[in-house]
């Protein structure tokens, strides 16, 4: 069976010139990271899964309230999509797979 990667355009502007650069659509679908966080910021954290480190955006999850739920050397799992540098959060667990940030959640 084949497969057909479908590539997306994406125009960047850089000091003025405009440079087209192209991504494929599967690394915008959904993804699952497993790691340790590393930093923690008020909507983000720092997530070290061993073979790569990215900044995680969990301001759709836990709003700016992160560093109240996750903790520097936390074991986490995140699901979500990457949206240029950054991983955008749909889901946070922790290792017994409890979803983290439940008190803002439930607020929502």
């Amino acid at each position: 069976m084949k497969t057909i990667q479908k590539l997306t355009f994406v125009g960047l502007t850089f000091a003025g010139i405009a440079i087209p650069t192209f991504y494929s659509a599967v690394h915008a679908q959904g993804n699952t990271f497993t790691g340790t966080v590393e930093r923690v910021w008020e909507d983000g954290f720092r997530l070290n899964t061993g073979d790569r480190t990215f900044r995680v955006d969990s301001w759709d999850v836990c709003g700016d309230n992160t560093m109240s739920y996750v903790s520097a050397n936390d074991p986490v799992k995140v699901s979500g999509e990457f949206s240029g540098l950054e991983f955008d959060a749909f889901s946070i667990t922790d290792d017994q797979e409890t979803p983290v940030c439940t008190a803002y959640q439930q607020r929502e």
